[in-house]
């Protein structure tokens, strides 16, 4: 979702570090930088206590503090505050290394698992067609460890909301390779113990590493490509939503991104105007049934999401029913990951402190809330083409921060059957809009939360909780044999449901 205002001098600084990841940390460092780590969250970050109460965040940190003890090297610090990053839950917290370490990474020309991998039916599937290890063979262990510890250890390095599981899924199939390594280091070899299906023997197999590049070769080039690439596409404006008549009661729109343009700009005129022509033939020619299709949404700018859901409802509402942040100042300028020198950091900073001031001046209990002439507590009304059938909302792990936004809402409409797996985006919220950027003085890595908490303007419903994704009320996932011939299991389920309905 695109902040409410674009912040400049939040740029991704190039500074020397050429250490390697690999490398001895000191211990004196890692407590400095986890103390500001700490600080930050507490001083800055509005949903540092949304998921987690007080005393689980500080049991969190008084477990870190000592962890440290156990640590000796930079990978292990950037692994400690993956962790703690990621267990606050929030998709749009990210940790990142700096640059010059990223870039020593990419140069390693071995250490690497050479497989992607893919989740289908519960399991983890080798991905990629070669002469080692079967397309579709079952990962059991890599090097004598269990696939689902090595996935519970690989998922704090991909954030999601609350206890959001399932989002975790896209990241380590994009990334396993790069994970297993900050995990477990480069390895020149890796056994690994697989099954194939219909089989109840383990195979054993023991194969070698590759390099960064090379494992990124091969994920571009994993056998589900055909089916799954849209989600990785650099999709031009016309390409990233359509509209197809399936039958004479039966249409379906697919939006992959809300990434459009704002307001302002000629790519979300475009996008009205095809909603409104497509709204309009699905009013003339009296259709039943609407497929919305989400799946490979991940987000976007506003307000594009509120606009198509003005064609989906029957209701008037809002962005969010409530958004507040957590100072009245940006704090810690010191530690901005900017590339503006400290002293003249404060006079950048001033305007910003001042829209925020404008846009959230309603103070309660330190938290600094939007007031009601705010544009997020706009009222829309349903758009004079509203469909009015019923509505087939299909969701994935995929589906984020606008992308989750619109299809809370989608799903919250009673005319509404929601098919799929679980989003990565939370039902009732997130933390969103304006990001802020930070680095740590002694590791120089960079840390980004996003700082509005944000009630989502959605019903209350039973098989939807507060700490998770949008749960579908059918969970339907890629069968085994459809994943080997790249066949839609969960659209071929809703074409299945409108029929019997």
């Amino acid at each position: 979702m695109k902040p409410f205002f674009y912040i400049a001098f939040f740029l991704f600084s190039n500074l020397a570090f050429s250490q390697s990841i690999d490398a001895l940390f000191p211990q004196k460092k890692m407590q400095k930088d986890l103390a500001i780590f700490k600080d930050l969250r507490k001083k800055a970050n509005s949903g540092l206590y949304k998921y987690r109460t007080e005393k689980q965040i500080d049991s969190i940190y008084s477990w870190a503090e000592k962890e440290i003890k156990n640590l000796s090297t930079y990978r292990d610090f950037y692994t400690l505050i993956s962790q703690l990053t990621n267990f606050e839950g929030s998709l749009h917290n990210d940790t990142w290394l700096p640059e010059k370490v990223i870039e020593n990474l990419r140069k390693e020309q071995s250490g690497y698992f050479p497989f992607p991998i893919k989740w289908i039916e519960g399991k983890w599937l080798v991905n990629f067609e070669n002469e080692e290890i079967p397309l579709g063979a079952e990962i059991i262990a890599i090097n004598k460890i269990p696939i689902a510890e090595i996935i519970s250890n690989l998922a704090k390095y991909y954030t999601t909301d609350g206890d959001n599981l399932t989002g975790k899924k896209i990241g380590i199939r994009t990334h396993f390779a790069k994970y297993f390594r900050l995990q477990y280091g480069l390895k020149d070899q890796f056994i690994v113990g697989y099954i194939m299906p219909n089989a109840e023997e383990i195979v054993t197999k023991t194969i070698s590493s590759i390099s960064y590049k090379d494992y990124y070769t091969n994920f571009q080039n994993r056998f589900s490509k055909a089916y799954d690439q849209i989600y990785y596409a650099d999709l031009a404006d016309n390409q990233k939503y359509n509209f197809k008549k399936l039958d004479s009661l039966t249409a379906k729109l697919t939006i992959y991104s809300f990434n459009i343009g704002d307001e302002k700009s000629k790519e979300h005129a475009e996008y009205v105007k095809f909603l409104d022509s497509v709204f309009i033939q699905i009013k003339k020619d009296n259709i039943k049934n609407l497929i919305v299709d989400v799946r490979q949404n991940g987000g976007g700018t506003d307000p594009n999401d509120l606009v198509t859901y003005s064609y989906l409802t029957q209701r008037n509402f809002q962005e969010n029913k409530k958004a507040w942040i957590s100072f009245r100042k940006i704090p810690l300028l010191k530690y901005y990951n900017s590339k503006a020198p400290k002293f003249i950091r404060p006079f950048f900073v001033g305007k910003f402190n001042k829209e925020f001031q404008e846009i959230f001046p309603v103070e309660d209990n330190n938290r600094f809330y939007q007031n009601e002439s705010s544009n997020d507590h706009r009222i829309w009304t349903p758009n004079p083409n509203a469909f009015k059938g019923k509505i087939y909302l299909l969701v994935s792990p995929a589906v984020a921060s606008a992308g989750s936004l619109f299809a809370s809402m989608v799903a919250g409409n009673e005319s509404t059957i929601t098919v799929g797996e679980e989003t990565m985006g939370g039902y009732y919220g997130h933390n969103g809009h304006t990001p802020l950027e930070y680095k740590l003085p002694k590791s120089k890595i960079v840390t980004q939360f996003s700082v509005v908490n944000l009630e989502q303007d959605v019903p209350k419903k039973e098989n939807q909780m507060k700490n998770r994704g949008i749960i579908p009320d059918y969970y339907v996932v890629q069968t085994y044999q459809d994943y080997l011939n790249q066949t839609d299991t969960q659209l071929n389920f809703v074409y299945d449901l409108i029929k019997k309905n």
